[in-house]
């Protein structure tokens, strides 16, 4: 986390610079000092990551990472002391707090930066990591405004490093066999996708516990708040955070991003034309300035509509999931299992028919196709397709989404959420909260990234 803000004259100070290829970048005060650009890794070294902000998720992720033999965690720091302190504990006190994020890019023994700080951070730490030639692996959503997704891709372009955000689902060998069943033509035409998550308790609409010693000693407030606007501290908004457009996008950026990323990799699209959606605040009206209930509907150039929903307020039905919609079939991925589900549909105007003459009626039926296709009992007997039900064992998928990152760092090649698929992913987030707050449809301009502006 930071304590002190890289502003936007020397961004552009900093970005003017690598661009131009030379050795030295301007750090927060103006100064010149030593970009460490792209130290070469061999298939034998250990990968050396530096954690940025060791909070509930990326503690997770840490656990993870020490799953990888080839990697290891050095360096942690974080605006709260508690989790510094755990983190380290994390790694048998081989880590060291470098106490904000600045310090931990600058050090040249670092090879990459996990990101887990809160949306409204994000940008300015990954640009600054990359721009000393930090790899990056960030946890979604890239992005808190569509904006800086064009900032980051050029910079990830910029200084050649490698970039993978993290909404490992599209690593699962379940999205994999879906992305496959797809591409081999099963589902026919695809014009619908149905994607949920709903959820039905305070911690799922983020209402976490408070440490019992986080106050203003043991909590770095101006770091959180970066370039947020400012507030006075308020420990609801410092744990709490998603519950606060100041630092997030609400159920879209934290929820949706996750479908849409996902719907992108198995279809094998790159981004929607347009978006539209409502949402409201209806129950936790006292905790939220976000919406806690959302639909929205995605439309994409290759012909099909994603009808994206989600609510804090009930799980009926599921708690999340994905169902990809085609003339032949459905696919449904949900609940750690993959379904495929033949359409198996039968034509009947017998009830039209019904109100013709008898004789036409009698006619009707004597036609050999009317009697195959409305009719099944009178066809020849054959086994029909039944649903196929698919489960995976083994490495989860966040370890094989990081060993695929460090993967392409020793050998060379791409990760399947890379800085444009992430701004893209985010992008669909962002598109339904300008919907929302707009009231009307938000178009997508593929040749700018970003929205069509009216």
């Amino acid at each position: 986390m930071a304590s002190k803000k890289l502003n936007r004259r020397n961004f552009i100070q900093l970005s003017a610079l690598s661009a131009a290829g030379l050795s030295l970048g301007i750090n927060e005060f103006g100064k010149a000092q030593p970009m460490y650009r792209n130290k070469k890794i061999n298939p034998s070294d250990k990968i050396t990551v530096g954690m940025i902000a060791v909070g509930a998720r990326a503690q997770q992720l840490m656990e993870n990472i020490k799953n990888i033999p080839e990697a290891e965690i050095v360096a942690v720091c974080d605006a709260y002391k508690g989790r510094v302190e755990r983190a380290i504990t994390r790694t048998n006190g081989r880590a060291k707090d470098l106490k904000n994020y600045q310090s931990l890019a600058d050090d040249p023994g670092i090879d990459v930066v996990v990101i887990s700080t809160p949306d409204h951070l994000h940008a300015e730490e990954i640009i600054y990591a990359m721009n000393k030639g930090k790899h990056v692996y960030i946890e979604k959503p890239l992005t808190y405004t569509i904006e800086e997704g064009v900032e980051i891709v050029e910079a990830a372009k910029r200084n050649k490093v490698v970039v993978q955000v993290g909404s490992s689902g599209v690593s699962s060998p379940l999205s994999g066999k879906a992305k496959e069943i797809i591409a081999a033509g099963r589902l026919g035409q695809i014009t619908m996708i149905r994607a949920s998550y709903n959820r039905n308790t305070a911690s799922g609409a983020w209402i976490y516990p408070i440490p019992p010693d986080a106050n203003k000693d043991t909590v770095d407030w101006e770091a959180f708040l970066g370039p947020a606007p400012k507030k006075p501290f308020n420990l609801e908004r410092f744990f709490r955070w998603r519950c606060f457009k100041d630092y997030s996008g609400g159920m879209s950026t934290d929820l949706f991003v996750h479908l849409c990323n996902s719907i992108h990799y198995i279809m094998g699209v790159d981004m929607c034309k347009s978006a539209i959606g409502m949402g409201n605040l209806y129950r936790w009206t006292k905790t939220h300035e976000v919406p806690d209930t959302i639909n929205a509907s995605l439309e994409y150039p290759e012909g099909f509509m994603v009808s994206l929903s989600g609510t804090f307020n009930n799980t009926t039905g599921g708690g999340s999931g994905i169902q990809i919609m085609g003339t032949e079939a459905t696919l449904e991925l949900a609940g750690g299992q993959l379904r495929f589900i033949p359409e198996i549909v039968n034509n009947d105007n017998g009830w039209i028919v019904d109100s013709w003459s008898k004789a036409l009626q009698d006619a009707y039926y004597q036609d050999p196709k009317v009697r195959f296709e409305e009719m099944p009992r009178t066809r020849p007997p054959k086994v029909l397709e039944s649903t196929e039900i698919y489960t995976s064992e083994g490495i989860d998928s966040t370890t094989l989404h990081f060993q695929e990152l460090f993967d392409a760092i020793k050998n060379g090649g791409s990760t399947k959420e890379d800085a444009l698929i992430g701004h893209r992913a985010a992008a669909c987030a962002h598109m339904v909260n300008l919907s929302i707050d707009s009231g009307g449809v938000v178009h997508w301009d593929k040749s700018k990234e970003n929205v069509k502006k009216s």
